[in-house]
């Protein structure tokens, strides 16, 4: 599809010669996803698509209680320092922000009047600015009023170097300033396509500024309200016991009518998948459970029980294997894994080719995971306009033989690869789970008839996902040589999923290893590339850019994509809720109901 046939298109969709569902058919055909064909329409001034309610309660409260497996539970409450989705999900039953996504791809305004647009103005023609309308009449749960000062606050918070918020890439670039008291102004350096980061979903949760004011740059870790969140959501704080228990309450002043409609939520964390799975499927003793996973053959036998679902939302997610670039047994002024050494053995090409080879990502499929994790070679995997089809996986443990030895690594005596004096020696972890340690297994299998020994190191989720920065074993600090976990793209555009490879965004200890890229890998011609697409308008060429940057992140071997993971989870069958694949498991909290 040409750029005038796309014109006409969205002309006809202007006029109502053609209906928003029509337009995302005909964008489907050539590969453009609804969320994207949504993104097109808002960019080119067709209003937002206002999807209707499910909610069917006629008054606030009287619920009950809501209870909710989270089996990795939060170990903090602010959204700004949450590297792992148990602590964003904790934090969103309390903070919003602006906007959310559902589950099409279309914003949801939350604490926005309205969504940005060109119709009334509020998106620039240009792409380089916006204002956010802000509802009227919202309060902080301590009574404050909510306004353009928390918004602007939120802005100067999380790009504050000192803060070390993981939020701080989708605000250190951009400018924010207040224009009155319900209403603020993004403006960008540069014209930027996908405009909808700051102040939106997972990374736009709103804290507020009479309460963090003081606790900006380097003394935010002392905020007490880092524990104990006064948010605007429709639950208020009750109790909060870190990876155990997170309890709050109906708020009564809830800025939407009639709801919520549970009196009290617990999210309750700890224990494991399969645990939590049973928990909802088969005795029922939970309303609703996160991240189902659990081999595909259990979840089928538990669904069986008849008190719930597995429900699987399409979503970004993506199982992998990342391989460190930095040295992490030495250590320099006192941090390991610094980029100021670079890793003895994955440093070389053949290693790191040689490892993709021996992952069986098809074992893994269809033996574990099944409908819940489709082996892939792309770390993209939605929406499907950015997919690559140049990248393929191969399983092939005689190929990575030869290339070892042609590289020089050759088998010493105790059966181990090595070269100048280096053995290919590896610890390779990831947190406790079924699946990701019979994952590890085969790993491990494959590169053992390699002549490749791996060491399989497993910790406590609680721990391995922790904001923790003083614990070694947390991802981010990737004191390791592999290691395997699942992340996704929170957005419906792979823009800020993928800046997690940038240079700027590299985990240290001067970041408080905040950063998100966690490989360490450096590549200027990546970094241009990047920055080149956050100005492109045009949406073919800017897809083509991420399409590269996932081949070059693939090809690189930079980490080892597994299994495209959807968003699954066990819900009751007397639950109502929208779940999201682009957006935090409680991004839509407010409307959850139970059926009589």
């Amino acid at each position: 599809m040409n750029e005038h046939e796309l014109r006409r298109l969205i002309g006809d969709v202007k006029v109502g010669k053609l209906s928003r569902r029509g337009f995302a058919q005909r964008m489907l055909a050539v590969g453009l996803t609804a969320p994207m064909a949504t993104q097109l329409l808002a960019v080119s001034g067709v209003a937002h698509a206002q999807p209707k309610s499910q909610y069917k309660p006629t008054k606030r409260g009287g619920g009950g209680l809501l209870k909710v497996l989270w089996w990795q539970g939060p170990t903090l409450l602010n959204p700004h320092f949450a590297v792992g989705t148990k602590d964003q999900d904790g934090s969103r039953i309390f903070y919003e922000p602006l906007a959310a996504w559902d589950p099409d791809g279309n914003l949801k305004p939350k604490l926005a009047a309205s969504i940005p647009g060109r119709e009334d103005g509020t998106l620039a023609a240009d792409g380089k600015s916006l204002v956010w309308k802000l509802k009227q009449g919202v309060t902080w749960h301590d009574g404050r009023p909510f306004t353009a000062d928390d918004v602007v606050f939120n802005w100067e918070y999380a790009k504050d170097p000192g803060t070390a918020a993981v939020t701080s890439g989708s605000y250190k670039d951009i400018m924010v300033e207040k224009v009155d008291q319900y209403s603020v102004r993004v403006k960008f350096a540069k014209p930027t396509p996908f405009w909808a980061d700051a102040f939106v979903g997972t990374r736009g949760m709103m804290i507020p500024k009479h309460l963090f004011a003081d606790f900006i740059g380097g003394k935010s870790r002392e905020a007490p309200t880092n524990l104990k969140p006064v948010g605007t959501g429709a639950y208020m704080f009750k109790d909060f016991k870190p990876g155990d228990l997170v309890s709050g309450v109906i708020n009564p002043k809830y800025h939407q009518d009639n709801k919520p409609y549970f009196d009290a939520i617990e999210m309750k964390g700890g224990g494991d998948a399969v645990s939590a799975a049973r928990a909802v499927l088969q005795s029922g003793e939970y309303d609703y459970a996160w991240n189902m996973q659990v081999e595909d053959e259990i979840l089928s036998r538990l669904e069986k029980g008849g008190k719930g679902k597995v429900v699987i939302s399409p979503g970004g997610n993506i199982e992998h294997i990342q391989l460190n670039n930095t040295d992490p047994w030495t250590e320099v002024d006192g941090e390991r894994s610094s980029i100021k050494t670079k890793h003895p053995t994955l440093s070389d090409p053949a290693v790191r080719r040689a490892l993709s080879l021996l992952v069986d990502k098809a074992s893994v499929e269809k033996h574990i995971y099944g409908r819940t994790g489709i082996a892939t070679a792309n770390f993209i995997n939605n929406p499907k306009r950015f997919v690559s089809t140049t990248t393929k996986y191969e399983f092939n443990i005689d190929k990575a033989i030869d290339i070892l030895e042609k590289a020089g690594w050759k088998k010493g005596a105790d059966g181990i690869r090595e070269k100048d004096g280096k053995k290919l020696k590896y610890l390779y972890q990831t947190s406790i789970n079924q699946p990701r340690q019979k994952n590890q297994a085969i790993v491990k299998q494959a590169c053992q008839k390699a002549g490749i020994e791996v060491e399989l190191k497993s910790v406590t989720a609680s721990v391995f996902f922790s904001s923790d920065i003083s614990n070694p074993d947390t991802y981010p600090h990737f004191y390791a040589d592999l290691q395997m976990y699942n992340n996704g793209p929170q957005q419906p555009d792979p823009a800020v999923f993928l800046r997690q490879f940038c240079s700027w965004e590299v985990a240290s200890k001067a970041n408080k290893w905040q950063g998100r890229n966690i490989t360490r890998w450096q590549n200027k011609e990546y970094d241009d590339i990047y920055n080149a697409a956050q100005k492109e308008i045009d949406p073919v060429k800017r897809a083509a850019m991420m399409i590269k940057m996932n081949d070059m992140v693939v090809n690189d071997h930079v980490v080892i994509p597994v299994v495209a993971r959807p968003i699954v989870t066990a819900v009751s069958n007397k639950l109502t809720c929208e779940l999201s694949g682009w957006d935090n498991n409680t991004w839509d909290l407010a409307n959850w109901f139970r059926e009589a």
